[in-house]
């Protein structure tokens, strides 16, 4: 299968992942996902992209972002995961790569599909059976999606237009019937 990127443009979406080498955790313990959010945050703003929905799960990530100025999508998740990889490789005493392969990257045009890749992507914890209810993971941005946190790392655009509350997302993350996994094919 061959792995091309997306030509990356400004105003549209992307969903961007990876999991870790043999599909190992990428985060040993919870400051190390502080750290890459606070780099998240950091590149977010430099680089002009709009972080609609992530969540960082032990052995993988997945971000839907909006790319807005010139750097690309590849741009933010190189420089997000290349300094990551090197300060957890040093603070562990590890070497080599700590992700599978190159990160992954689907050009999102579908409307319909947006809103479905934002219900997965915050549904990955309580999927992987982390939690047993989805407010309680604190490594996406779920819970600012429903108002009940307040963060920096959320774009409510996506929100307001396609609902007409956060009680009217967080309904229809809770409603999903998974009729075949989306990751089945994510990672293939």
């Amino acid at each position: 299968m061959s792995r091309t990127l997306p030509e990356y443009q400004i105003g549209h979406y992307y969903h961007l992942y990876n999991r870790g080498a043999n599909k190992g955790e990428i985060f040993f313990e919870e400051k190390n996902y502080h750290f890459l959010l606070k780099k998240v945050k950091k590149y977010t703003s430099s680089l002009s992209i709009s972080l609609i929905a992530y969540c960082l799960m032990p052995n993988h990530y997945h971000f839907l972002i909006r790319q807005d100025g010139n750097y690309t999508a590849g741009t933010f998740i190189q420089r997000i995961f290349n300094s990551y990889s090197k300060a957890v490789n040093k603070q562990y005493g590890r070497e080599g790569t700590l992700f599978e392969g190159p990160y992954r990257a689907i050009h999102v045009d579908d409307r319909n599909y947006l809103i479905h890749l934002c219900r997965y992507i915050h549904r990955n914890p309580l999927e992987a059976h982390l939690v047993k209810n989805i407010n309680d993971w604190p490594y996406s941005n779920y819970l600012e999606w429903i108002n009940a946190r307040k963060g920096s790392l959320y774009n409510p655009d996506l929100l307001q237009h396609y609902f007409s509350s956060p009680e009217e997302y967080k309904q229809f993350v809770d409603d999903y019937k998974s009729p075949q996994k989306i990751e089945q094919y994510l990672f293939e």
